[in-house]
């Protein structure tokens, strides 16, 4: 960990005045800053911010036997007025409290564009969480702490439904407004980043000088720009269509999602041009992928057809065949090489994808019967419905570093 001088930025480094940099971003942050100094040390002092309500939450939650943390938790996201929150700590009452403030920016009626976007095609948007956001999201140093714990090796399909199915919700009328599925889902997660933080820091597996603090503001803001600016720059790249309105629809619902996960304000994008520029200038502080990177992304394709719950052997490795051959041409060869993909030319992957989507689109709506499975369809459809399979929203945290020790979650 280093100390960066503060002189040679300007606009963040009046605010701050001192920026501690994590070793393994020391060479990153070189050249990230020379890209965009004031949007990369913003970047880089948030890998040393996490959630200080929720973590402060978490510890006093601690002290108290699981069975009572577990029901103070359902209840300050189930029922607030429950009388036996009386007795809960004065972190779980901070929590609530943050949770019931919406902020002025909050539009509901905005989300409307981008809800009718994403059901208008939502099968090209699940296949661009899959095949291009998640991957991407596990190039940066967040995978650390996937990898650490297991959680996707020990539970992948599991874990990748719980992704489909947030994003579902969230993209329903209705989802987002307090105490809806969304509102509950997305505030789920913030409590398991929180959990997760409290498990590395009371172990001896996680690095803060050298990679920041586990689970970051910065790793999750970046994460958001993914899921929102890069999702819909993958959906276009699959065929998928939207105007403006629909875009900026989509971005704030995200955007709010993103608030009640917990990422800070100070480096939640505000729009889609603003989640690029993160997206970019956050890459680029972000050490190059390491081994864990290749472990996850690797099994995140592998396990893409046991998602679609495809079980005969040759149907998987075809469909992961085709999966690796697609989030190759999404990503580019530089970022799937560092991943080391399989070796695979892409040149008129994308175009004859979106033929196919036209295709058999046609076919679906004109001559059903006709309308065949292929790795297209199994990529398309299946993990559309894979998505819908868990239906009960649990808030029982992990209590281990391991998943493999920890109690179900």
């Amino acid at each position: 960990m280093v100390q960066d001088d503060p002189s040679a930025d300007s606009g963040a480094a009046d605010r701050v005045t001192s920026l501690v940099v994590p070793s393994d971003y020391v060479e990153s942050y070189e050249r990230a800053r020379r890209v965009d100094p004031e949007r990369a040390r913003n970047y880089i002092v948030h890998t040393m911010i996490a959630d200080p309500v929720c973590d402060e939450m978490m510890v006093q939650l601690g002290e108290v036997p699981l069975r009572d943390a577990d029901r103070f938790i359902r209840a300050a996201i189930e029922n607030p007025d429950d009388p036996s929150l009386d007795d809960a700590p004065a972190g779980v009452h901070a929590f609530i409290e943050e949770l019931e403030t919406v902020p002025d920016w909050v539009d509901y009626d905005e989300f409307a564009d981008g809800i009718r976007a994403f059901h208008r095609d939502s099968s090209a948007c699940l296949a661009a969480m899959l095949g291009g956001v998640l991957v991407e999201g596990f190039s940066t140093t967040i995978a650390k702490s996937f990898f650490i714990t297991g959680r996707l090796r020990d539970q992948g399909v599991r874990r990748l439904r719980q992704n489909n199915r947030h994003m579902i919700e969230i993209l329903l009328p209705g989802g987002l407004e307090t105490r809806g599925d969304g509102w509950r889902l997305s505030v789920r997660i913030r409590l398991v980043h929180a959990k997760v933080r409290q498990l590395f820091n009371d172990s001896d597996e996680w690095d803060s000088a050298a990679q920041g603090v586990p689970l970051s503001a910065a790793q999750v803001g970046y994460a958001l720009t993914s899921f929102s600016a890069r999702m819909l720059q993958h959906m276009k790249g699959l065929g998928a269509s939207y105007d403006d309105t629909e875009r900026d629809g989509f971005m704030a619902v995200w955007r709010y999602s993103g608030y009640l996960m917990g990422i800070p304000e100070t480096i939640l994008y505000h729009d889609y041009d603003d989640a690029l520029e993160l997206f970019r200038v956050g890459g680029l502080c972000e050490p190059d992928p390491g081994m864990e990177s290749v472990v996850l992304a690797n099994s995140l394709v592998n396990s893409a057809p046991v998602v679609a719950g495809i079980t005969e052997p040759a149907a998987r490795r075809k469909l992961a065949k085709y999966v690796f051959l697609v989030s190759r041409a999404m990503i580019g060869n530089p970022m799937a090489d560092n991943l080391q993909y399989p070796p695979n030319h892409t040149f008129g992957v994308l175009p004859w994808f979106r033929f196919q989507r036209r295709y058999h689109q046609f076919l679906k709506k004109r001559f059903p019967k006709l309308s065949r499975e292929s790795s297209f369809t199994a990529f398309n459809t299946l993990l559309e419905v894979s998505a819908l399979q868990e239906l009960d929203i649990d808030y029982k945290l992990p209590d281990h570093i391991h998943s493999e020790e920890s109690r179900w979650w």
